[in-house]
């Protein structure tokens, strides 16, 4: 299962897969169904930085130095975690810009410069070739240990010519499927959907195949975590390369490589492509944000179990194979061809991008600027630009994977995965000082840029990529130990002296050194061009709403020139977009002036294709004028500004006015609800004088008019007038009680006296009452004696009301009534239930309210059990009462009876002193 025929059908089945997904993508794409519009996808697509670094060279790297690997994954998580304020930025300006590369963006940056787009073109293609290299050797060495274990792969990979080495056909494969789906299009800024698409997938490969082998690892070879890490306890030599020690320049080599790691993954020319280019929604930055640091978790887990197990299995076998070794030593078949596959698409999917990346690079920043200086390109047909320019980038791209097949030839072999891929995050970094203190800083200029970029580029060739020629025995080593002509402190690896740190933070430290104080300083000391100091402005405040939607451009050309430059260069369908909103007359009229905002869009069209530096070039041939200048832009600034300031004064006041509104609404809604209230007040009170008033009279009438009325009946009669004109006191009484207690004239006369006395007072006052209405009253009062502060008239009075109210509303077939007194806290509560139908939730508070009566649905509105309605005004009054004396009255649901309870809540009174004792009760 593992001959040479099987491995490679497998490989190439599963790159024609690709071709297929990849093909998938873009028909979706045309049909408006975008695959990559998706959150998900676009952080499977930033797994793009897995490489076979991570597949591979993790394993190498941790069987090395232990935890050192986890740096190259927390530089990445860091700067994931600063995405919604950093990165967002970028993709804000690659929009606004229609940036196409990390170059173009630098180059855009700085006033548009052609010289320092290039310059940042030529570091990539040197410091990225060696990445391109760790891929292809990725591939060789894994196959070539698939074929040939147990026999060491190396002896077979030294004799091999490069056309029976896999790796440089799966080059040329890749160059066909780099071609097919990522130069479709000429404009450099639309997303490939299709390859986007493979890439996702291609994540996907990857993190399952790790996660198999490490399982099996784990699980399979050992019995658990627990006897592996027993067994690397066991062996003291294993167990130290656990430990922080074990990582290469101790605490500055942890800083070092988390800087490293962190710039590299925001400037490297894959990811930006992939972070920036191919965004389609800056909303997918926040779930990437979480997704993407997941994603690396999961694919390092077993990074450590695997180094460990190697070690202990393996041997002095070459640490950088193990992933694909554990299982072939197991004498599986499956495993090892998943592991391999699953190194392929890690590997692929780098080289996948970082091509597209490089070859828009190289062809619009190195080759379009020279033909742009030549007369014969501007004398082109029309669209006969369009199909040279993707060739163009179609031959760098078979150049740019020979270039990386020819470094992985001639030096891979002297160093490990992690060892190259390091050596190009270093060269990476470079970009960082020129492009995020650029974002940041309008003073930044482009001289200092350059000089800045120069000056670290060559600190880096000389401590890092130079020294490895020299390993790979291209170079004499004497240099490395002893320096070149013999000069000691110009040593690579201990370069001014600096010793004792490891190689790649040394290198780090001298380059970002110079490269970042020759920006600032030189900047310091030079002048911006207009055209500068706008680009400058734009990227500074890229942030800022409505900027970038306002057209930059107040020169002049005519609707014919602009569209005769864009026909040459981007052929007749994107010149017709440009032109889109046109009307049928502006099309038939070639001398009628274009619109600045037309010139804005052209220039933009024409930037998504040839980059920013080479638009501004053709722009400026046909337009007559310039951009708008650095004071014009700020001036945008400043009004756009103000109007958000007046928009955010305009909606304080508008919600200050909504919200008053929404007051005087909820006033009125009270007003009328106060006059229902006093209407049926009126009429209550008119009809409750009446009614007494009325028997008052009539009974007087009968007792007048009727001379011979037998003295049971005239008694009877008697008894009735008494009895209606003490209601009728009692209604006045209430109703004046009730205006003392609102204008706060109620006169209470506060003393310490005897709750429980009082309340069996109150009760032997109504007991026969509530005999006569059939009600059993039941008392529960466990307490000796209650002492609180009140008015024992006014208390008295509460009491019975409570009393009362409850016999009226309790049940009509078995009335009950229970009145309880206990201690709750440091306070007396006395709580009077019935058996009733209780009272809502809703309604609870409603009872304390003013005329508020509950009425049931069922009962006559005038006679409950042929008790008296009453007026609506005693539980208003007890609780104001109540109130007055510092406690609450409150409803709430009857714990013994099930229906209404209302609950007086009184403090304890203060200890009696020898002068005040306690009043009785009788």
């Amino acid at each position: 299962m593992r001959s040479d025929l099987v491995v490679l059908g497998v490989a190439f089945g599963y790159l024609a897969l690709l071709f297929l997904i990849a093909a998938w993508g873009d028909r979706r794409a045309e049909q408006g169904r975008s695959l990559i519009g998706s959150p998900n996808v676009y952080a499977l697509s930033i797994a793009v930085y897995c490489t076979a670094w991570t597949f591979y060279g993790s394993v190498g790297r941790a069987a090395q130095f232990g935890p050192s690997f986890l740096l190259i994954y927390l530089g990445p998580t860091l700067a994931m975690l600063m995405a919604p304020f950093l990165i967002r930025k970028m993709v804000r300006i690659a929009g606004a810009q229609r940036i196409t590369s990390i170059a173009d963006f630098i180059s855009a940056r700085y006033g548009k410069s052609s010289s320092l787009g290039a310059l940042v073109a030529l570091i990539a293609l040197i410091g990225i070739t060696p990445y391109i290299a760790l891929q292809l050797k990725a591939i060789t060495v894994s196959h070539a240990v698939l074929v040939n274990y147990p026999q060491a792969a190396d002896l077979r990979l030294a004799d091999e010519p490069f056309w029976l080495d896999k790796s440089f056909w799966v080059a040329l494969v890749l160059a066909v499927f780099i071609i097919l789906f990522g130069t479709r299009h000429l404009d450099a800024s639309e997303r490939h959907e299709g390859m986007v698409a493979a890439i996702a997938f291609e994540s996907l490969v990857k993190l399952v195949a790790f996660l198999s082998v490490g399982v099996f690892t784990v699980f399979v070879l050992f019995q658990g975590p627990g006897d592996l890490f027993a067994r690397v306890a066991a062996t003291p030599e294993l167990a130290e390369r656990l430990g922080l020690d074990a990582v290469p320049g101790g605490a500055t080599g942890w800083v070092g490589m988390l800087v490293l790691a962190f710039l590299a993954f925001l400037t490297l020319p894959r990811q930006f492509q992939v972070l920036v280019v191919e965004n389609v929604d800056e909303r997918h930055l926040a779930r990437a944000s979480w997704l993407f640091p997941l994603y690396l978790l999961a694919i390092n887990l077993f990074v450590i179990p695997i180094a460990m197990a190697g070690l202990l299995l393996m041997g002095d076998a070459d640490p950088d194979s193990f992933v694909l070794t554990l299982p072939l030593s197991a004498d599986l078949q499956g495993l090892p061809l998943l592991v391999f596959i699953g190194g392929l698409s890690a590997a692929t999917s780098m080289v996948i991008v970082e091509t597209i990346a490089l070859s828009t690079m190289v062809s619009n920043q190195l080759i379009m600027p020279l033909l742009l200086r030549t007369r014969r390109l501007h004398r082109s047909a029309s669209g006969e630009l369009a199909g040279w320019l993707l060739g163009i980038r179609r031959v760098a791209i078979v150049l740019i994977l020979l270039l990386g097949y020819l470094y992985h030839a001639l030096v891979g072999d002297a160093y490990s995965l992690v060892t190259i891929g390091l050596v190009s995050f270093a060269a990476a970094c470079q970009f960082a000082p020129a492009m995020l203190v650029g974002m940041y800083w309008r003073g930044a200029h482009r001289r200092g840029a350059a000089l800045g970029l120069i000056a670290g580029t060559l600190l880096w060739a000389w401590t890092l990529l130079i020294p490895g020629f020299a390993q790979s025995g291209w170079l004499d080593a004497g240099f490395l130990d002893q320096g070149p002509f013999g000069i000691a402190w110009l040593r690579p690896y201990a370069l001014f002296g600096l010793e004792g740190w490891d190689i790649y933070t040394h290198s780090l430290l001298w380059s970002l050194t110079a490269n970042l104080g020759l920006l600032v300083g030189v900047s310091l000391f030079s002048r911006q061009s207009p055209l500068e100091q706008t680009q400058a402005a734009l990227f500074a405040e890229a942030m800022h709403p409505h900027l970038l939607q306002t057209s930059l451009w107040h020169g002049q050309t005519t609707r014919g020139e602009l569209r005769a430059l864009l026909d040459r260069y981007l052929g007749t369908g994107a010149t017709a977009r440009v032109f889109a909103d046109a009307t049928s007359r502006e099309e038939e009229d070639a001398a009628a002036p274009a619109s600045p905002t037309q010139i804005a869009r052209a220039e933009q069209a024409l930037s998504g294709a040839l980059g920013n530096a080479s638009a501004r070039v053709l722009i400026n041939s046909v337009v007559r004028g310039e951009a708008l200048d650095l004071e014009s832009i700020l001036s945008i600034l400043d009004t756009t500004s103000e109007t958000l300031e007046i928009n955010r004064r305009l909606e304080q006041k508008s919600s200050e006015l909504a919200q008053a509104s929404e007051e005087l609404r909820a006033a009125n809604e009270r007003l009328r609800e106060l006059d229902r209230l006093k209407d049926e007040f009126v009429a209550m009170v008119s009809h409750e004088l009446r009614t007494p008033l009325t028997s008052i009279r009539a009974f007087a009438e009968i007792l007048r008019d009727s001379g011979e009325l037998p003295e049971e009946k005239r008694l009877h009669f008697l008894d009735v007038v008494v009895k209606e004109s003490q209601r009728l006191s009692r209604l006045i009484e209430e109703i004046l009680d009730l205006a003392r207690l609102e204008s706060g004239r109620l006169t209470l006369n506060p003393q310490r006296l005897d709750l429980v006395a009082l309340a069996r007072h109150s009760v032997d006052a109504v007991h026969h009452m509530q005999e006569d209405r059939g009600v059993a009253l039941e008392v529960a009062i466990e307490l000796e004696e209650a002492p609180v502060i009140g008015d024992p008239d006014r208390l008295e009075q509460v009491i019975i009301n409570l009393l009362d109210n409850a016999g009226k509303f309790a049940d009509e077939a078995r009335p009950r009534v229970r009145l309880s007194l206990a201690r709750h806290k440091t306070h007396y509560r006395l709580a009077v239930e019935d058996n009733g139908p209780g009272i809502d939730a809703q309604e609870r508070e409603r009872v304390f309210e003013k005329f508020h009566q509950i009425q049931r649905p069922e009962e006559a509105p005038d006679k409950r059990r042929g008790r008296p309605r009453g007026s609506g005004l005693g539980l208003p009054i007890s609780r104001g009462i109540v109130a007055h004396l510092g406690g609450r009255l409150w409803v709430e649901e009857a714990p013994h009876l099930g229906g209404a309870c209302l609950v007086m809540e009184l403090p304890e009174a203060p200890p009696a002193t020898c002068d005040e004792p306690a009043s009785a009760v009788t």
